[in-house]
């Protein structure tokens, strides 16, 4: 579905402002930010949960595995948009049966596709996902161009 707003203004620079105050905890060794501001006029878009499902659809059993193929997953959904990753203000990952050891894998993962211009993230333990295999999902809100 497409809408059209009329006289709606779109900003020249729609650079995203990342902001993590000095009297908290630096979360960017952990590969998110405290907030991101997303600038005036933006249009923003919503990608859906995007899980460890190669091209056939098949899933690896191996969690690092999964990880790596869902964010190459989201990278293909944002160039579907027309966005990159410095556009990402938000992701809220799912992770099957969460524990440290999984932080890592998480870590270095959105690090090598965020850079420093790592974005808000939320994440949320669950005992399961959709698909029964699944054990990571990944979804992100996108400022537009």
């Amino acid at each position: 579905m497409t809408i059209g707003v009329a006289g709606a203004a779109i900003a020249s620079d729609l650079k995203l402002t990342i902001v993590n105050p000095k009297n908290l905890h630096d979360p960017s060794p952990n590969g998110y930010s405290t907030a991101v501001i997303v600038p005036g006029g933006a249009r923003v878009a919503y990608i859906s949960g995007q899980g460890g499902q190669d091209g056939t659809g098949a899933l690896s059993p191996d969690f690092a595995v999964q990880v790596k193929q869902a964010y190459a997953n989201l990278g293909a959904a944002l160039a579907g948009i027309g966005a990159a990753p410095d556009q990402v203000a938000k992701l809220t990952v799912f992770v099957v049966d969460h524990d440290m050891a999984k932080l890592g894998v998480l870590t270095e993962s959105v690090k090598a596709m965020f850079g420093t211009a790592l974005p808000a993230q939320t994440l949320v333990p669950v005992p399961k996902l959709a698909v029964d295999a699944m054990l990571f999902e990944v979804e992100a809100v996108v400022v537009l161009k």
